[in-house]
């Protein structure tokens, strides 16, 4: 099993970013997809999750109507876009996969906004 993600990187404050995940080794289209961030001396929080047919997403407060979670269930992916980002939006971005009792998890990209 392995989720890759990729995309982050350094971006100043009303910027954009889009990160993807690319998932391999289970049946991608079962999983219930989310994004989880950590920033520095923070809890991991979940940003983003979208539902296995990518019918239902949920977010975060603080980033609803900036942030919008995909899924692609014929490449294996996911995605979050990241609109108008804030200081506060640094962080380590995981990308997880849940599916009752099996829960993947990517090993971070990390996202710095700053000027």
């Amino acid at each position: 099993v392995q989720l890759v993600e990729s995309g982050g990187g350094l971006v100043q404050p009303g910027g954009s970013l889009r990160l993807s995940c690319a998932a391999s080794g289970f049946t991608f289209s079962r999983y219930l997809m989310s994004w989880y961030r950590q920033a520095p001396g923070k809890e991991r929080e979940l940003v983003a999750r979208i539902s296995s047919a990518a019918g239902n997403t949920d977010y975060l407060d603080s980033v609803k109507g900036r942030f919008t979670v995909s899924k692609d269930n014929a490449k294996n992916t996911v995605s979050l876009q990241m609109n108008s980002l804030k200081p506060e939006d640094t962080a380590v971005y995981y990308c997880n996969a849940l599916l009752g009792s099996l829960n993947y998890w990517g090993q971070g990209t990390q996202d710095t906004v700053s000027s």
